[in-house]
């Protein structure tokens, strides 16, 4: 058995003083600790900007009180003040169209640098889009994930659903890695693997797009199985009771495979037994069907508990930061941000 994994619940309350709950106010307390040195650089630079101002309006009033000088000079050598004054007042008017026209520049640059940065974020969200949903898999990102897509069918009673799941790959160290929700191909999820050693296979929830390739991808290295227990049901339809998960993960606990620490994130709905896997040292969760891009995720062609899974949604997925990646279980990924943005239109049709 691999001995490179270890399981600890509410591990959160280690990290702070005892009794303390997660989420509680204290516990973000260190956030805005972080955020102290930032907002006292910003506190500082309104003080340095009003000298900086100050300054300016100083040397400002100085070269005016020259310029006049300088000008009631020219004027006492040509003769007399008042034939220099409409030359003044040209002068003046020059200098002040020039600047109006060179503000009416700088605000067509920003307003097309503007466009351009939309533009772009369109093209981008495009290009994803245009990704084809099909068997395949992916060279690991910056962040050592790795997209495996397999093709299969998505069994809910007695109805059958063709889908294509994406199975999760992430390197836990230089040596090994995690599996997260291996569905239907064994053997395209371990060829994407490679000669790296699985420390561990986890399972968002049981339905047999994320666990029906969990035993064979497992068995090779004998990597250990986590799974809520709530989900013990669903796994014995596809694998039997003789073969069951080796760990038994719920919301609120921590996983630890290689140089990684995953936390558990409870987000009931499309089942009882439904978990998010979030690692933040990697800016990832993975949500499996509970949320995708742009859409709340289904079961089938449906909703198993659409009023639980929003919540879920609302109050564990989109509290994490704004540039978190959301890697679903199928379908391409998105952000916190981007699906923050959808979160009023879901629950207007709840």
């Amino acid at each position: 058995m691999n001995r490179r994994v270890g399981t600890v619940f509410w591990k959160w309350k280690g990290k702070k003083k005892d009794g303390e709950e997660p989420g509680s106010a204290e516990s973000e307390s260190s956030a805005v600790t972080t955020k102290t040195g930032d907002e006292s650089a910003e506190e500082s630079e309104p003080e340095a900007a009003e000298d900086s101002g100050t300054t300016d309006n100083e040397a400002a009033t100085d070269t005016g009180t020259a310029d006049t000088a300088d000008a009631d000079t020219l004027a006492a050598e040509s003769g007399g003040t008042k034939e220099s004054e409409p030359a003044a007042e040209a002068a003046a008017d020059d200098v002040t169209a020039s600047t109006d026209e060179t503000d009416g520049a700088d605000d067509a640059e920003e307003s097309e640098d503007g466009a351009g940065e939309a533009t772009d974020s369109a093209a981008e969200e495009a290009a994803e889009d245009a990704e084809p949903e099909v068997p395949g898999t992916t060279e690991p990102d910056s962040e050592g994930v790795q997209r495996v897509r397999t093709s299969g069918a998505l069994n809910v009673d007695d109805d059958e659903f063709e889908v294509v799941s994406n199975t999760w790959i992430i390197d836990a160290d230089d040596d090994g890695v995690i599996v997260i929700d291996p569905a239907h191909d064994a053997q395209a999820i371990l060829d994407a693997v490679g000669e790296r050693e699985i420390y561990l296979v986890a399972c968002t929830n049981g339905y047999n797009t994320h666990i029906s390739a969990a035993i064979d991808v497992a068995e090779r290295d004998e990597a250990p199985i986590a799974l809520h227990p709530r989900e013990l049901r669903s796994w014995r339809k596809v694998h039997g009771a003789e073969r069951r998960p080796d760990l038994e993960i719920e919301g609120g606990g921590t996983l630890e495979a290689g140089d990684l620490e995953i936390d558990v994130l409870a987000i009931p709905g499309t089942s009882n037994g439904s978990v998010g896997l979030y690692i933040s040292e990697r800016g990832v969760v993975f949500s499996g069907d509970t949320l995708r891009k742009g859409e709340l995720g289904t079961v089938g062609d449906g909703y198993i508990d659409y009023t639980r899974q929003l919540h879920s949604v609302g109050e564990v997925l989109l509290s994490l930061p704004p540039d978190t990646r959301v890697l679903p279980d199928s379908g391409p990924e998105t952000t916190v941000e981007r699906e923050s943005k959808n979160f009023d239109a879901w629950v207007a049709t709840s």
